[in-house]
């Protein structure tokens, strides 16, 4: 997901409310995390990977080759708005792709809902994905077609397989686990029918996975926490706060489990970042938060989320998040 998208505006340089204490809640939550990233990047990194150290934590990391893309990607990160737009603001009736039923286990009765990013079709329906929806607070583009990383692998596909693995692990645990889109319709859904859809499951927990498309050098991890919005038909206020563990719980998971480091151009060294632009986030009222994974236009970046071995420990921080959440 970059931030040149229509639902993605960058972030403003003020300082968020929330940021200081979320700070400081990350701190407290993962010590151990944060001690753990320091002794890789010291020793050179997950124990599938090879050699460099310091803070070249992709550098000797073993990939895989990118996997093929059934049609062609966003070439750019301006290509995330395709070209084209239609006026027509109808939608779609929610619908869900449902998990098997859930095994016995410490979530059984939890609900989770879990957003792949985007659509593998989505470039072929530009007119579609164009199409302005009511996200709360204004009106936006139903979705976009995501990025891709330099070799042409898109998001979408990343976003499909690591949400595939997430809910794996989760029914593991008991969960019931519903996904908003499993490469079953021609595109989409649009971003309002994404957070019906974890609405209306009711959803102890909504996770939105993906992957970021800024410039080469920016590197890293970073969740997105909802603001406090009350405009229009938004209103977050009542999911600010267990949002925001649920994110807090799913950084320190993801930084122990993967190795890989809080974002280095977003959130202050956090991981974490507040938002009052999004449309699945602005319109959820039930505790969600978005996940990008990593920056799909930095070599290093794109050589762990284009290996199967990476995305399956993605999809193991990004439980581990969940489950601790959801247990207290």
């Amino acid at each position: 997901m970059s931030y040149t998208g229509p639902d993605l505006d960058p972030p403003q340089p003020r300082r968020s409310p929330l940021r200081r204490p979320l700070t400081v809640a990350i701190a407290a939550l993962v010590p151990g995390a944060l001690l753990g990233w320091g002794v890789y990047a010291a020793v050179g990194g997950p124990s599938d990977g090879g050699g460099g150290g310091g803070t070249d934590r992709a550098g000797g990391v073993r990939t895989s080759p990118a996997p093929s893309s059934s049609g062609p990607a966003s070439p750019t990160d301006d290509a995330k708005r395709p070209a084209g737009t239609s006026p027509s603001a109808t939608t779609a009736k929610p619908s869900a792709s449902k998990s098997a039923p859930a095994a016995a286990g410490p979530l059984e009765g939890k609900v989770v809902v879990i957003d792949p990013g985007h659509n593998p079709g989505n470039f072929r329906h530009a007119s579609a994905i164009n199409r302005k929806v009511n996200v709360g607070t204004h009106w936006k583009e139903c979705d976009t077609t995501g990025t891709a990383t330099n070799a042409g692998w898109p998001e979408a596909k990343f976003t499909l397989d690591v949400a595939h693995r997430l809910r794996t692990l989760l029914e593991e645990q008991g969960a019931t686990v519903k996904l908003t889109q499993d490469d079953d319709r021609p595109y989409g859904p649009c971003v309002d029918e994404r957070a019906r859809i974890g609405n209306e499951a009711e959803a102890d927990a909504a996770i939105s996975i993906h992957a970021d498309g800024s410039g080469a050098g920016n590197r890293g991890f970073h969740v997105i926490l909802p603001g406090s919005v009350h405009d229009g038909e938004a209103d977050t206020r009542a999911i600010v706060a267990p949002s925001a563990e649920l994110g807090e719980r799913i950084a320190g998971s993801f930084v122990r489990v993967t190795g890989s480091a809080p974002s280095n151009y977003v959130g202050g060294g956090t991981g974490l970042v507040t938002r009052t632009d999004l449309g699945g986030l602005n319109l959820s009222t039930v505790p969600k938060v978005f996940v990008e994974c990593g920056n799909m236009r930095d070599g290093e970046d794109a050589a762990l989320l284009t290996d199967g071995a990476w995305r399956q420990k993605a999809a193991q921080g990004m439980s581990e998040g969940i489950v601790s959440f959801l247990r207290g």
